[in-house]
């Protein structure tokens, strides 16, 4: 939801001067509310002013707090793009935010978590100029450094007032008989664009429609499911995993669907899809064939693990990427509610089959499987259970971990690793901070 007010007559045009307003609702606001068991608390809405370059620390902050980002606008003069005024980069890119009401479905437990993210957009934003470079005329770039010479990265190639017009191919199910929602497995048809992309980042989708204040539905962002060369491995298509958000309304119970994750849902093959981005360099692969690879999903949290290991693994990939011919190890520790939500199952058991020695999977099956305390099993439990062997992995300087699902995972997964860490002596906290620093770090929790 767009509030003018929070920016009216803000602009500043002084170069560097970068201030962005989060408005943000659901903040904790006393114990009593604290301890309120709905998926969505209701409460007013909050502007907060950020410095750009304290964005994801105030972020971070926000969700300890248990509030929600509805949007991001920067306080910053406006800038034309394509020829029309626009709110700079933010509105661009929403950096992976909904719109207000509604909610994540959890990817680990099944039940409906206050954030608009991942299967609606994805509730960890990215400093707008990460996304964005200027040649020396002024020009807007579409391709920008990644972090630790990633070559350069594909950004904003197609945005909200221009976006590319794709078909659907295809729209499989991906959640066996007797799974818990519904998910499924998109395939987009690019032929005509110049929409291309790399593995772990993101692309943004434009439901039909109107929104409750009579405005057109605003972009949501899911992480791309398919390698650069998509599932055909012909460079003319993107694959997402979506899941139909779908949950109780804490005052009147009934039951709400995600505006944009219904839409894709339920799509025919044919049909228009509108399409933005890509966006995103915080999740991606090194470039190093013999680097390991750490990943710890839930639910549709695998939509990026399946791009690393389909490159990874994949015979028609390895064919297409002979400089790229992965021999390092990569191991991932998945979390879903039941054995017919381990989605992609059969693939990837058949990497495991086929690379006995480079890939290892471990589920965390919560409605099926108990931790050592009796409790479900989650994928928190997991990491605590090979915690010594994730932590001599971990320091390893060829080692990347990937996180990616339900947000609030990171807390049972560090408290595992502190453990082990603290064995040798070492401060977890500490370890990681240098793990970030390094890039070898990466979160992406919704």
């Amino acid at each position: 939801m767009y509030n003018q007010g929070a920016v009216e007559g803000a602009a500043n045009t002084e170069l560097g001067s970068r201030v962005f307003v989060y408005e943000v609702v659901g903040l904790r606001q006393s114990e009593e509310t604290d301890q309120t068991n709905y998926p969505i608390r209701k409460s007013g809405s909050v502007f907060i002013r950020v410095p750009y370059n304290r964005m994801n620390q105030e972020m971070r902050r926000i969700t300890r707090l248990g509030g929600t980002i509805v949007s991001i606008h920067p306080v910053t003069a406006l800038e034309p793009v394509n020829g029309k005024a626009s709110f700079g980069n933010a509105t661009s890119v929403v950096s992976k935010l909904g719109t207000s009401g509604e909610t994540a479905n959890s990817k680990g437990n099944g039940k409906a978590t206050p954030v608009n993210a991942h299967s609606e957009a994805k509730g960890f934003a990215k400093p707008p100029a990460e996304e964005q470079n200027k040649d020396k005329k002024g020009n807007t770039m579409t391709e920008a450094k990644a972090k630790k010479d990633q070559g350069d990265v594909p950004v904003n190639t197609y945005r909200p007032n221009a976006p590319f017009i794709g078909k659907v191919i295809s729209n499989e199910p991906l959640v066996k008989e007797g799974g818990i929602g519904i998910v499924q497995h998109l395939k987009f048809d690019l032929s005509g664009s110049n929409l291309k992309y790399i593995e772990g980042q993101s692309i943004g989708i434009i439901p039909p429609g109107l929104d409750k204040n009579g405005k057109p539905e605003k972009l949501r962002l899911y992480s791309i499911a398919s390698t650069r060369h998509g599932d055909d491995v012909d460079d003319k298509t993107v694959s997402l995993c979506v899941r139909q958000l779908e949950y109780k309304h804490p005052e009147t119970g009934e039951t709400v669907y995600g505006v944009c994750s219904t839409h894709l849902c339920f799509l025919e093959p044919g049909a228009d899809i509108k399409i933005t981005g890509p966006v995103g360099k915080e999740m991606l692969l090194p470039q190093e064939p013999d680097a390991n690879v750490i990943m710890l999903a839930t639910g549709t949290g695998i939509a990026p693990m399946r791009a690393y290991l389909w490159r990874q693994f994949k015979d028609a990939e390895r064919a297409a990427n002979p400089e790229y011919q992965f021999k390092g190890f990569s191991w991932l520790i998945f979390g879903v509610p039941t054995t017919p939500n381990l989605l992609y199952k059969e693939e990837l058991e058949e990497i495991q089959q086929k690379y006995p020695d480079n890939f290892r999977l471990t589920g965390a099956i919560s409605r099926e499987q108990k931790n050592p305390q009796g409790g479900r099993m989650y994928i928190q439990d997991r990491v605590a259970e090979h915690a010594d062997e994730l932590w001599q992995l971990i320091k390893n300087e060829k080692t990347h971990t990937y996180i990616c699902g339900l947000r609030g995972m990171e807390e049972g997964i560090d408290a595992a690793l502190t453990t082990a860490a603290a064995k040798e002596g070492v401060t977890w906290s500490d370890y990681q901070k240098q793990l970030k620093k390094a890039h070898r770090w990466h979160v992406e929790t919704y």
